[in-house]
């Protein structure tokens, strides 16, 4: 018999609050060279992770959620942001073959990874919704007078 699957302890919602702080020490101790907005947007975005992680406090994380943070926090955003550090600084406002700036192009990514974050979070409370009122129907069948009685 083979032993059901354990849980990856890198899923849990602790160390997914772990991996956003690393992140955002990463963007503090970066803020020096990034654009101001760049920042800003940076910290937007971990606190939209966070937002998705509180979530586990009324029930567990759907896997979509915990992949998505965690690829966040541990790839997407950081390798935005070294990769942005990378380049010459007297480079980022050089437009390249595509026509963007790096900073322009830092910009984008980090508008591409917003807007990600915030659909996972709204379909976490999407799935609070859904589990409400899936809880509401359930209330009024079990607790409802049946049409049966007398």
């Amino acid at each position: 018999m083979v032993p059901p699957p354990q849980d990856d302890p890198a899923d849990s919602p602790e160390a997914l609050r772990t991996a956003i702080w690393d992140v955002v020490r990463l963007v503090n101790a970066s803020a020096g060279r990034l654009p101001l907005a760049a920042v800003v947007e940076a910290r937007r975005i971990t606190d939209v992770l966070s937002d998705i992680v509180a979530t586990s406090e009324a029930r567990p994380l759907d896997i979509q959620a915990v992949l998505s943070v965690r690829a966040t926090t541990t790839d997407y955003l950081p390798t935005t942001v070294r990769t942005y550090l990378a380049v010459d600084e007297s480079l980022v406002d050089v437009p390249r073959a595509s026509g963007r700036t790096p900073r322009e192009s830092l910009m984008e990514q980090l508008d591409a990874l917003e807007g990600a974050a915030l659909a996972v979070l709204q379909a976490s409370r999407q799935q609070d919704v859904d589990g409400l009122l899936t809880q509401g129907a359930f209330l009024r069948t079990k607790f409802s007078r049946s049409d049966l009685e007398i």
